[in-house]
């Protein structure tokens, strides 16, 4: 994994790398709805998740292979005034434990290989939010191959152990350095929301309109 250190410190490190500030769209418009209390972030690059989930209030741990990132995380961090517990480690060596999280948030990293962990590492009724890119034979913005892109229903099928709660495939604007430093056009995502929970009689939480 030194390659993809060495690549993404090279990316957050350049003078000319814009930060997103937003968190992803559903993260966002989800956040009245998800289980309060503590929340892990998955390749939190700067923070964006990072951070605003610590402004609703969760404790928040994130981690990123980049100390580049991490860096400009803390400094984001100290300027809104949040305090998250940022760990440099390449998700393959870390352990997010079990049942200890209420929220997880992953946004562009291929990472299915981890969800078995991941999904154990969630509370009783705890929420996954994963959003990342697909292949497409749209011009899209994003990774420059195929590798690290899922296909169609990849990210679905690895999560039918757990509740569903919304899953999209689409295309959406791509914002300055979002998923890959582009800062036009759009990207194809799967964007995956889902519950750690079982039973054919749940309660579901109601969908809030913009």
């Amino acid at each position: 994994m030194t390659d993809d250190r060495d690549r993404w410190n090279e990316r957050y490190g350049a003078a000319e790398f814009d930060p997103v500030d937003d968190p992803v769209p559903e993260l966002e418009r989800r956040i009245g709805t998800l289980p309060n209390g503590r929340a892990l972030d998955v390749a939190t690059g700067t923070g964006r998740n990072a951070l605003f989930l610590a402004e609703h209030g969760y404790d928040v741990d994130a981690v990123d292979i980049a100390e580049a990132g991490l860096e400009r995380a803390r400094d984001r961090a100290a300027e809104r005034g949040v305090d998250v517990d940022w760990t440099r480690a390449d998700l393959a060596e870390f352990d997010p434990g079990r049942e200890r999280y209420d929220v997880i948030t992953v946004s562009f990293f291929a990472a299915l290989e981890h969800l078995p962990d991941l999904k154990e590492a969630l509370a009783p009724g705890g929420v996954l939010v994963y959003e990342h890119h697909l292949r497409s034979s749209d011009p899209v913005a994003g990774p420059s191959t195929d590798r690290y892109r899922y296909r169609s229903n990849d990210l679905l099928r690895a999560c039918l152990d757990l509740t569903i709660l919304s899953y999209e495939e689409r295309r959406r604007p791509v914002g300055d350095g979002e998923g890959d430093g582009s800062s036009d056009g759009a990207v194809a995502v799967a964007t995956l929301v889902a519950r750690r929970s079982s039973g054919g009689t749940q309660s579901y939480p109601v969908e809030r309109t913009p």
